[in-house]
Formats: C-alpha cells, structure tokens, sequence
C-alpha cells in the first residue's frame, strides 16, 4: 500500500493533554493600540497635500489674528481713513528690495510723465532730499507722440506737499519735533496774500505744490528771503538744535492769521516726514495702501479675522441645528421623516440671494449688517448637514449594536447621540469644515456685488476688499490682488482640508493603505 504525502501527519504523539485548571488566552499584544482618531490623524498626515493644506491654512488664521496686534500703529492706520492726506494708493514695499535697488516692490511704480510732471517730480526730490525718481529711463515720447520721459517713482515721496492749517501748540509741538529730529517737515509757504508775516515768497498752487517755469527751475530761484532781505537755501544743513537758533529759523516757514487770542498757522506740511512725524516711523507699506489710505497688509489681517470668526460661527451653528434636526428626521423615519422632509424641500426652493437681499433691505435696519446676514446663512444653511446626519442615521441605526443598546433599555436620546451620532461624526465633522469656505465665497461674493456692505472705518470683510479694489485693478492691482491671493489661498486650503478629512474619517478606508 503506497503512502499518501498529501495526508498531513496526525499521529497520536504530535498531541498532548492540557489541564483543566490552565488558563487559556489570547496572546499579549506587543503594540499599542491605536484609537479611531489616532489612526484618523495617521492616515491623513499620509495625504501630503491636505498637510500642505492644513499648514496654508495656520498660517492665514495666524496671519489674521497677530498681524493686526503686531502692527498695532499700522492697524489703526488700517481701520482710519486717512485720505485727507493723500496716502493713497501707495505701492507694496519691502525694504530688501529697496536696499538692493531692484526695481520691484520697492514702493515705486513705472510711468510716463510729459516735461512739466517730470519737472515737478525732480523738483520734489531736489526740495526735500528724498530720493523721488527712482531710476530715470530717459526720454521717450507718449501716447500722443509728444516729448515724455520715462521714469520710476516713489510712491511715497511723490505724495508731495499739503497746506495744513496748526493751532498754536500743533505748530510749537510740531517746530520742537523738527528741532528735536533734525527732520524737517514744514517747507516755505506761500503766495497768500494775508501771510504779511512769512519769511517766503514764491509761487505755489494750492495743493502746495511748487509751480516751476518754463525751463523747469523753481520760481524765485526757490530760496527762503529772511527779514534782513537775504536769500538762503531751504535745505537744513548741520544738526538744527535748539542751540542753534539760525538752523531753527529755517523751519519757521509759516503764514500767521487770526488775532493774539486765537493764532493759527497755515503751513506747507511734506506728507513724507509728516507721516514720521504722526506715527513715528516712515511710511513704507508691505502691501501697500488701498484708496482710502489705510494699509492692506493689517486690514487684510482685520478682514480675515472677521470672514473667519463669522463663517465658524455659522458652521457651528448650522452643524448643531442640522445635527439635531437630521437625528430626529432619521432616527423616526416614517411619517416623521415625512414631514420634516417637505419642511425642508420648502426652505431649500428660497433662493439664498433673494433671501439677503430683502434681510439687508428691511432686518438690517433694526438689527445691523452682521446679524441679519447671519440669519440669512442659518435660515437654510443647515439643511445639507441635516440630511448629512439622516443619512448616516439611516445608515447606522439597524446595526446590532443599536439593537443590543435598545434591549438594554437605552433611551432613544441616548441611542441618537450616544451611539449612532459618534459614529457618524467623521462625515459630519467633514461637511461642517467645507460650510467655511462656502461661507467665505458667498459672503464676498455678495460684498462684491455689493448686496452686503461690510466696509466702514472699523470693520471689512475679503468681500469689501476685493469691491473696492475692482476698479483699480488695470493701475493699482496690489489693491486687488493681495486680497484675491489670501481669498484663494484660504478656498483651496479648505477643499484639500476638508478630502483630506473625509479619507481620513472614513471607517471603510481603514487599513486599506498598509
């Protein structure tokens, strides 16, 4: 008889007995175990690019909250309107760039000026000793074919002059800063009439900017004549203490008017060293300013801290709604379900554009802006993540450990949130991070519209930023673009964010990547 090879080997001595007061087990596991949401974070850091995702997006929450408290004067700046001296529009600036003399976000801009403006910029430059032409490409001719020049400028000192009407103690305060600094900020004013007491006279229109002759040279040879009818120069040469009267008499270059009991000084004030003068540090905006005069950089910080705080809130506040609201619907099911599901196939033919628009025109008026469009976002915001959660409901709750919870006795209460409601919180945690971004999207794309007016003094949204760039957008595009960046930035980070989420909590996943 041949002997089979296929027939494992059973003999008896590959056997052996146990006794019955050993203890059986399964054997120790030598790793730790790993709960859902540490393989969850494991498994989405394996998604690099919803890693980059979520680092882009600290960085914006980061960049909103400490920008605006780190840059406290320039965010003060940010929130004030300073039009009424003109630092508008000025362009991004970074002083690396300035230092290496690359002509490139060095607060200057490209253009083509005829001879006069030519004349005018160099003239500005020449007063003050600020470097205003930045780089002089040499003569060319316009659009017209007449003689131009083409040159880069500095936006900051381009700014030129202003006439500034000073109490008083403003001119003292301010002759003593002058004195003090040995930076000159009143230049020689005017052709007034009534300025019987100023120790200048030349010609200057009135946004105080010097009118030069037909050669381009200053009127009057543009020198300061003193009381003994001499002429000197207007540049501040040596250090102007107050131990130096004659260098401080240079800096007295102001029409007197009013009576003994109120005196007022009209004064030629240089916005440039003005600006140092004000806020104690020279104008020189990373991003730039917008058209009203206030710095992009900590009003885009201002503006995402508002678009941020009021698109969580109302994520929070349309996941507890829906989250409520879909339990019960899929928890009853039935004629329950029925109804709540006709309630909301109501609300969600609304359309949400007609609903802000009348909140803005009539709740806004007793409530305010915010308010009304928040209510506006609740009113049939959660209705996708109410029919996220009756889904998962659906879902989960004919599985046997719901039925082993509710032969023990379990409340529905307890069943809806203690047992099914955790298990769907992956999805859900999902579809509340993506409301952010739609949230941000739709509020700028109503402030945009202008629908919604978020913009004031003390307040601005990314929406209100981008609407007022807009018409700028061909000859200042730093006004639009630095806001369309982070905007951008921010709804890319949030989809990326939120797949990388949805891979991560989903149960079905698990383990399919080793």
């Amino acid at each position: 008889m041949m002997k089979n090879n296929n027939i494992p080997d059973i003999s008896p001595e590959r056997f052996k007995f146990i006794g019955t007061d050993a203890k059986l087990h399964d054997q120790k596991f030598e790793t730790k175990q790993v709960g859902y949401f540490r393989d969850a974070f494991r498994r989405f850091c394996k998604n690099k690019s919803s890693v980059v995702a979520a680092i882009i997006i600290i960085m914006l929450v980061l960049y909103s909250i400490f920008v605006p408290l780190l840059c406290e004067t320039n965010y003060s700046l940010a929130l004030t309107d300073t039009t009424y001296l003109s630092y508008t529009k000025l362009q991004p600036k970074n002083n690396l760039f300035v230092k290496l003399g690359i002509p490139f976000w060095d607060g200057g801009y490209t253009t083509v000026l005829g001879p006069a403006n030519y004349n005018y910029a160099r003239a500005i430059g020449e007063e003050t000793g600020h470097k205003n032409i930045l780089r002089d490409y040499g003569k060319t001719v316009d659009e017209k074919g007449k003689e131009a020049y083409k040159v880069r400028l500095d936006s900051y000192v381009n700014n030129g002059f202003t006439y500034m009407t000073l109490t008083e103690k403003q001119y003292q305060d301010l002759q003593a800063w002058q004195n003090e600094t040995g930076i000159q900020v009143i230049y020689p004013a005017t052709n007034d009439a009534k300025a019987t007491d100023a120790n200048i006279w030349y010609v200057a229109n009135k946004k105080g900017a010097a009118k030069l002759d037909a050669d381009g040279n200053f009127v009057d040879d543009y020198k300061t004549k003193g009381n003994d009818g001499a002429y000197s120069s207007l540049r501040i040469e040596g250090d102007p203490g107050l131990d130096n009267p004659e260098a401080e008499n240079r800096y007295r270059y102001a029409a007197v008017t009013g009576d003994s009991s109120s005196v007022s000084y009209k004064c030629r004030i240089f916005k440039y060293t003005y600006f140092q003068y004000r806020y104690g540090f020279e104008p020189g905006f990373f991003f730039g300013t917008n058209a009203m005069g206030q710095d992009i950089l900590t009003r885009l910080g201002a503006a995402g801290r508002f678009s941020l705080t009021f698109s969580i809130c109302i994520s929070l506040v349309n996941l507890f709604i829906g989250a409520v609201y879909g339990a019960i619907e899929g928890y009853y099911g039935g004629s329950v379900d029925m109804v709540m599901e006709r309630i909301t196939e109501v609300l969600a033919r609304v359309p949400f554009i007609v609903t802000a628009t009348l909140f803005q025109l009539h709740l806004a008026k007793r409530v305010g802006v915010v308010p009304s469009l928040l209510f506006a976002f609740v009113l049939t915001g959660w209705i996708g993540m109410a029919a996220t959660v009756r889904m998962q409901f659906y879902r989960f709750k004919g599985q046997e450990y719901i039925l082993a919870a509710r032969t023990l006795g379990a409340s529905d209460a307890r069943l809806m949130f203690k047992h099914i409601f955790p298990n769907a919180l992956g999805t859900i945690v999902t579809s509340a991070v993506l409301i952010i971004p739609g949230v941000i999207f739709t509020e700028s794309t109503l402030t945009y519209l202008g629908i919604v007016n978020l913009d004031s003094s003390t307040m601005t949204s990314i929406g209100s930023m981008l609407a007022n760039g807009r018409e700028y957008l061909s000859s200042f595009p730093h006004i639009i673009f630095f806001p369309a960046l982070f905007i951008s930035l921010l709804e890319i980070s949030f989809n990326l964010f939120g797949n990388g989420l949805r891979d991560a909590f989903n149960p079905a996943l698990r383990g399919s990547d080793e």
